[in-house]
């Protein structure tokens, strides 16, 4: 059993992440996802580190990303880094994103996908329609995975090397309520019940973070379970433990002033927060890793590869993944450009 008990959450907020992992990275080519601030900019820094062949930021804002690498040059030296715009809330960004990294890029080693939000007290939609905290955390990031497998494929068998998609997650997929939630367990279409206003009605935003988090987890067993054995790739989800970040800038009132007190007596730095995310794109699995397993692999703060909550291996877990997995297909058209290529690839190989 994996209960996640609030005594084990305080016994790993004080076990202490260990030292980065340092890696050669020379002639490899890196995207990092929302790495203008927090947890992206952390790990991109030590990727600059390490002397990649290209380091690339995909940030929402020009001017935050600019900034981003302009304070990243001055503080490595490392000169190659370079910046594409993709807004998450855009399924147009993505499409325009991966055909320019398509046309320009020779080679994807390492796809980091750390962009998320946390939920507030609206309900918002974005352009595509889809609540804003579902498709940022969870269906934009899958629909880029997707789009970018054949070029990582290429690169693997070109080169000679594994590449690596490393999702940030969270440890508060254990409290997500999907395992309870019959509206989303008996519904036609789970993606499309969690957007809905009645789904939004009826959760409190900490919950459907946590939800968010558990899509991850589902998606990268997914993926991870549906690739041949024969296609050298790994993907993994990250549990960077609770750490200072920017991703509840926008909390107000009590609830911000509780947040800055508990950062103060118990959260990690976000440069601690980001050690296990630069671990699961270069350092040595080991530890309850197996390179033959059809199961993507969930790295905690310890950088062992550990089972995830309960429900995520159970049958319903399962059943639930099945159908989010065939969701997400459905929504390939809605990225275009690569869709024959990702159709070809998954037919051939699932």
């Amino acid at each position: 059993m994996t209960r996640y008990t609030v005594f084990r959450y305080l016994k790993e907020q004080r076990r202490g992440i260990p030292a980065v992992v340092k890696a050669n990275l020379r002639g490899k080519t890196i995207v990092v996802v929302g790495a203008n601030v927090g947890l992206g900019y952390e790990a991109a820094k030590h990727f600059a580190s390490m002397n990649p062949g290209r380091l690339i930021l995909a940030c929402r804002n020009l001017q935050r990303g600019e900034e981003a690498i302009s304070n990243l040059k001055l503080s490595t030296g490392f000169p190659h880094i370079e910046l594409r715009i993709l807004d998450l809330n855009s399924f147009s960004s993505i499409k325009h994103f991966v055909d320019k990294l398509d046309a320009e890029e020779s080679r994807l080693d390492i796809l980091v996908e750390n962009a998320g939000i946390h939920a507030n007290n609206k309900y918002e939609t974005t352009k595509d329609g889809w609540s804003t905290i579902l498709q940022t955390n969870c269906i934009a990031p899958a629909l880029l995975a997707f789009c970018l497998l054949p070029q990582m494929i290429k690169t693997a068998r070109q080169h000679s090397v594994t590449p690596r998609i490393v999702v940030t997650s969270s440890f508060m997929h254990h409290w997500s309520t999907l395992d309870k939630n019959s509206l989303i367990l008996k519904s036609r279409n789970a993606l499309k019940t969690m957007s809905s206003p009645e789904y939004f009605r009826k959760t409190s935003a900490q919950i459907q973070y946590c939800d968010s988090k558990l899509i991850n987890l589902l998606f990268i067993r997914a993926l991870q379970r549906k690739l041949s054995n024969e296609l050298p790739i790994i993907i993994n989800a990250v549990n960077p433990g609770y750490c200072v970040s920017n991703i509840r800038r926008n909390w107000t009132g009590i609830k911000a002033l509780s947040n800055s007190f508990m950062e103060k007596i118990m959260a990690y730095t976000t440069e601690e927060g980001s050690r296990p995310i630069v671990h699961g794109a270069v350092g040595d699995l080991g530890h309850g890793f197996k390179s033959d397993s059809k199961q993507g692999g969930y790295i905690n703060l310890d950088y062992k590869v550990v089972e995830p909550s309960d429900f995520v291996s159970s049958k319903e877990g399962i059943h639930l993944q099945d159908k989010i997995w065939d969701e997400l297909l459905e929504l390939l058209p809605s990225v275009g450009s690569n869709l024959e290529i990702i159709d070809q690839y998954l037919e051939h190989y699932l």
